[in-house]
């Protein structure tokens, strides 16, 4: 059966926000809960980027049985991979087996901030391989060293460990990161009903399927489309855009091309017909995904968690 989860927008909101909007996504019924890892916002207009694993203390002490996963962790060049190993073992710790820890290859906005290269993304792909088998080393538990062709790592132990390690859930868009997300990976992220999804099942992967529908729920369409180009308009930028701009002002630039029809005309759901939303969701899973997380656009969260109370979560019941 497919899970419905609740996206925690952590370039919206601030961190106690979130650790609230978990709690109520559990209450009105979401299976799950995905939080972004972000260090600078898409555009100012959102206004925030708290860190994310000091958040997710707040989200654990706010939730009783909630998964929460992060969506996704780039641990390749802002943070080293010791550090993500430390601090995905430790937040594992405090959600007692309700983990799971989602990775990628990153987006220049965020990574970019150490004054590193920002490299291809087949020496990203690169990286983030070594990483993710520094992270499973450490995770053994023991004193660990690792001399790899990106990362080094020197007599490190984890004492902080968790009874149940987390599963690692790789992201990817094209078919060589599909492929290498099977190898490596214990479940497949994307955004939107990506096809690479067949991709990732035919070189053998395995596990959970994650995927975010992104919504603009609101009483009237033409108020959501209205909130929706103020909020997010970042969603109709295309090709590499998204992974190569280097600041939100760069962002805000090229929104500047976004019009409100292209956001009306996109991927945003912005109908409240509550029929709209069950066919979207139905679609992701008729496209092999068995989580689908829902971003909701804008300030107004209460009214969307009514309205997947009441409307759209029984579907799926």
């Amino acid at each position: 059966m497919s899970q419905i989860g609740y996206t925690l927008s952590s370039e919206e909101h601030g961190p106690m926000e979130l650790a609230d909007y978990a709690a109520h996504a559990e209450e009105v019924g979401f299976d799950f809960a995905s939080i972004s890892d972000h260090f600078h916002p898409w555009t100012s207009q959102q206004g925030e980027a708290p860190f994310v694993w000091s958040t997710l203390g707040a989200v654990a002490r706010a939730t009783d049985d909630l998964p929460v996963g992060v969506g996704v962790n780039c641990p390749i060049m802002r943070i080293h991979p010791v550090n993500v190993a430390q601090a995905a073992a430790t937040t594992a710790e405090m959600f007692d087996g309700q983990f799971f820890f989602g990775v990628g290859t990153g987006e220049r906005l965020n990574e970019h901030v150490t004054g590193e290269h920002w490299p291809e993304h087949s020496v990203r792909m690169e990286m983030l391989e070594e990483a993710v088998e520094i992270i499973r080393k450490l995770w053994q538990g023991g004193q660990q060293s690792y001399y790899g062709d990106h990362f080094t790592v020197e007599n490190a132990r984890l004492f902080t460990l968790p009874d149940e390690l987390p599963p690692i859930v790789v992201s990817a868009f094209g078919e060589k990161a599909a492929k290498a997300a099977a190898d490596i990976g214990d479940g497949f992220w994307s955004v939107g009903p990506q096809d690479v999804v067949e991709t990732y099942e035919e070189a053998g992967g395995e596990g959970p399927r994650y995927s975010q529908m992104t919504v603009c729920y609101a009483e009237d369409e033409e108020e959501a489309i209205d909130t929706a180009h103020e909020w997010w308009p970042n969603s109709a930028l295309s090709g590499e855009l998204n992974s190569q701009l280097p600041t939100t002002t760069h962002f805000e630039q090229a929104c500047e091309m976004v019009s409100r029809e292209d956001i009306a005309e996109g991927s945003i759901v912005t109908d409240p017909d509550p029929q709209t939303h069950v066919e979207n969701l139905r679609e992701f899973v008729d496209a092999g995904y068995d989580h689908v997380y829902v971003h909701q656009i804008g300030p107004d969260q209460e009214s969307f968690f009514d309205f997947y109370e009441e409307n759209v979560l029984p579907a799926f019941d």
